[in-house]
């Protein structure tokens, strides 16, 4: 029986303009506003090298130099710039040679460079590679309760099935999970993926319709920082270190 690859290997998605975050994005991308003094990105990359990830892939459109000068001497991360900004899906399959090099259909970790969690009684990364089979999937996602979100007031993403299966809400539905914006992915999701932008929705639907789009339950804190007031709110939970649940 042979040795399944080690995850080890990660994209953190930097290139959006960070709009709604204006006017502190103006001058710097999204994942380098500070939380708590460190950099959105820094608190991803942290939690991915802590969970046994020593590749970081990092693309960067929106003020693309400062996300290279940010990992200017980090010996474990490769930049994957995008002159013309292509989205999600189009992001990470530009990149899959910088992921697979050496690594052959190894799965990898996409995280989306703003994505801010804290961890409940096991690390988020170790549960999902954990729980990757790759025999039974082709993405793992890693999704987390609606009404325990905070400054969340969106109808959610997904629902998920006993068996660990899920289904992207339909309109008009109310799904009780968002998805987190962390996720383990297959190389060979990206077969006959199209050329030049896309979203990864395109492919989590295929997945989803071959009945290989799988989702993991966050079970410590997340926190959407979309905009300067949330980014400020949440700042405040962790610099008294509560969680949301003790602080109502």
């Amino acid at each position: 029986m042979s040795v399944p690859p080690p995850i080890d290997a990660a994209m953190l998605l930097a290139a959006g303009f960070g709009t709604r975050m204006r006017p502190l994005t103006d001058d710097r991308p999204k994942p380098l506003i500070e939380v708590c003094g460190k950099p959105l990105i820094d608190w991803a990359a942290e939690r991915l090298r802590a969970g046994g990830v020593s590749r970081l892939v990092v693309n960067a459109h929106y003020l693309a130099d400062r996300i290279a000068e940010h990992f200017a001497d980090a010996d474990d991360v490769r930049l994957s710039p995008e002159p013309e900004i292509l989205e999600t899906g189009g992001g990470v399959k530009q990149a899959l040679p910088l992921l697979t090099e050496g690594r052959g259909a190894a799965p990898f970790f996409v995280v989306n460079a703003d994505a801010l969690w804290l961890d409940g009684q096991n690390p988020a990364v170790d549960r999902l590679k954990a729980a990757w089979n790759d025999a039974a999937m082709d993405a793992l996602l890693l999704l987390h309760p609606t009404v325990a979100a905070d400054d969340y007031h969106g109808a959610g993403d997904y629902h998920l099935d006993p068996d660990g299966r899920a289904r992207r809400r339909e309109e008009g539905e109310i799904a009780p999970f968002l998805f987190a914006g962390v996720q383990i992915l297959s190389p060979r999701l990206f077969a006959d993926a199209p050329d030049g932008a896309f979203s990864l929705n395109r492919l989590y639907d295929r997945a989803q319709e071959d009945g290989r789009l799988a989702a993991l339950v966050h079970d410590g804190e997340w926190y959407h920082v979309g905009t300067p007031d949330a980014l400020a709110a949440t700042e405040e939970v962790i610099a008294r270190g509560h969680t949301k649940t003790n602080t109502r």
